[in-house]
């Protein structure tokens, strides 16, 4: 794969793969939308979907890895670090793209929520938070119970990822991505209660820099103190596992 193919790749990918994560969490969190308080099993499903529609996509182009953690996984277990930077560019790149397109398709319902309307019994609406639409907030703040979180989801989604490699009948029958995106599904019902399951350094990060300067009125901060967490909590899962693949299989 050239260069080009894999940057090309990754960008197509991993935008399709926010485009659907960040709408579903708009989806569930702006009170017009039609799906609001439809639940953490419909979060789940869509970042799921996202996976599969961004991975089928973009593997003809790169692999469709469209996550840093799967990208260092691999190169600590192979050994081949040549191309992990551009894996890395496409994946920020697509995933602040992905970030823009769900807020577009979501325009009017920000603009709605955020608004300081009147209600029938005379009192004002809160603004709508809006960061959790974008990146990941934990439901309690403790630094080393989160990155602790985020390091053990990592791995539990980078070493099967790696492992499925080694299943000829996946590969042969075109399914593994279908069986990536259930694994992600599964790590959001059983593990993303604490953190909301970064996993993925880009999918944190690009939306993160986009929420910053995304003109949502009200929108408040985008807590940067937190931000280092799911970036570095996935990248060192994604080694862990990699180097585990390597010493067990």
């Amino acid at each position: 794969m050239s260069n080009g193919d894999i940057f090309v790749g990754e960008v197509i990918g991993t935008a399709i793969l926010i485009l659907f994560g960040a709408g579903v969490c708009a989806a569930v969190t702006l009170r017009h939308s039609k799906a609001r308080a439809s639940g953490w099993i419909v979060i789940a499903f869509g970042w799921g979907f996202g996976v599969l529609a961004g991975a089928y996509t973009a593997a003809p182009l790169s692999g469709g890895q469209l996550n840093p953690a799967v990208t260092i996984g691999i190169a600590v277990d192979t050994g081949k670090w040549g191309k992990v930077w551009v894996y890395l560019l496409g994946q920020i790149v697509g995933a602040m793209l992905g970030a823009v397109l769900a807020y577009l398709v979501y325009l009017a319902q920000f603009q709605a929520d955020v608004r300081t309307e009147g209600t029938t019994d005379g009192t004002a609406e809160e603004p709508v938070p809006t960061l959790g639409i974008f990146s990941t907030i934990p439901e309690i703040r403790n630094p080393v119970a989160n990155l602790v979180t985020e390091i053990i989801a990592t791995v539990a989604l980078v070493l099967p990822v790696l492992a499925f490699g080694l299943t000829r009948g996946l590969g042969e029958s075109g399914t593994t991505v279908l069986i990536v995106s259930l694994l992600v599904v599964g790590i959001g019902l059983s593990l993303g209660g604490p953190t909301g399951y970064a996993v993925n350094s880009a999918r944190d990060l690009g939306p993160r820099i986009v929420h910053t300067f995304l003109p949502i009125p009200y929108k408040g901060g985008s807590d940067w103190g937190y931000a280092w967490i799911p970036v570095v909590g996935p990248l060192i899962g994604g080694a862990l596992a990699g180097l585990v693949y390597n010493a067990a299989f």
